[in-house]
């Protein structure tokens, strides 16, 4: 890998790692979703159950993706450090650990940025749904 690209996956690697502030705030609306629907389910009202359901379940989704993006993280950080030689290798361990199959072609560097820029995206919009759903539910509460 020549220096740019070692420069551009410590960067990626760098706004993953900012970015797991967006996880954090998804875990907490997921456990307080949870919590408030174990606690007070028979008090709530039919919206606010449904919208502290569906803040809970797009938890479930939003976990998932705090998880890739933790795993793609450290993977730019060990492009970046050169503890990752190659695409290669990296492919070869994935596939070896069982979490790839055989690439009919080799991705390359910025095919797999763009991926993980895609991922980072998606996960950001589950927690804004998820913020949305929580909000309504508070304002339903409120309003009741």
């Amino acid at each position: 890998m020549t220096e740019h690209e070692r420069t551009q996956c410590a960067t990626l690697a760098a706004l993953l790692h900012a970015g797991a502030l967006v996880g954090l705030w998804g875990f907490a609306l997921s456990a307080i979703s949870a919590a408030v629907l174990a606690l007070l389910m028979p008090d709530l009202s039919f919206t606010a159950t449904l919208s502290f359901g569906c803040a809970a379940l797009l938890g479930l989704l939003e976990r998932y993706f705090a998880f890739r993006l933790r795993f793609d993280e450290k993977l730019f950080d060990g492009l970046a450090r050169g503890h990752v030689v190659s695409l290669l290798s990296l492919d070869v361990a994935l596939e070896r650990l069982g979490l790839r199959t055989a690439p009919r072609a080799e991705r390359g560097l910025e095919e797999r940025m763009r991926a993980t820029r895609q991922l980072l995206r998606r996960h950001a919009v589950v927690v804004v749904c998820q913020s949305l759903m929580f909000v309504l539910a508070l304002m339903t509460e409120t309003l009741r």
